[in-house]
Formats: C-alpha cells, sequence, structure tokens
C-alpha cells in the first residue's frame, strides 16, 4: 500500500472534491467483480470516489481499507458514505507535491 504525506493527503482531497462517485458497493459487499472494477477505475483515473454502505463507520473504513489493499492503492479520506482512494498510473497525470 502507499503511503502519503499530510501535504499530499491534503492535495488529492483538493482534487478529489469535485469528482462524480465511481464505484458503489451495494449490498453484495466487496465481490470479486467489484474489486475488479475498482483496480480498473485507479488504472484509468488514478483518484477513485466510492460510495459505500450504510453501516458503521468501522466498516466503512473496513470496506475501504480492504478495496485499497487488493488494489494497492492508499486512502486518501473517508466522509459519511463516501471514500477516496488513490494509486499512481503508470504515467501518472497527478503529480503530488
Amino acid at each position: 500500500m502507499i503511503q502519503l504525506s499530510g501535504k499530499q493527503i491534503r492535495h488529492l482531497r483538493g482534487l478529489a472534491h469535485h469528482l462524480p462517485v465511481v464505484i458503489m458497493v451495494g449490498n453484495s459487499g466487496l465481490t470479486d467483480t467489484l474489486k475488479l472494477e475498482f483496480d480498473r477505475a485507479l488504472s484509468a483515473h488514478e483518484l477513485v470516489k466510492v460510495k459505500l454502505p450504510a453501516a458503521q463507520s468501522s466498516d466503512k473504513r473496513g470496506f475501504l481499507q480492504e478495496l485499497c489493499q487488493t488494489a494497492g492503492a492508499a486512502p486518501v479520506q473517508l466522509i459519511g458514505r463516501v471514500g477516496v482512494a488513490y494509486r499512481p498510473a503508470e504515467q501518472p497525470r497527478i503529480t503530488l507535491p
């Protein structure tokens, strides 16, 4: 998993603010298909918003952590039911400070 500094996280949060939600975790939870789509979304966009199911905060954080671990990404933030994840592409479009 990627380690980000506080400055890098703040930068990514600002970039993610206007992004639409790309992945929605449904009642089925974290299926293999969902993990594959998450990986594809990260490859295409680098910075991805994920809508998580209604659950306790620790469960939502766990969902985001598991998704990020399987895809080799870093969780950027979790507000309510929306999480943000980042993984640099082979040719990164987002430059981190």
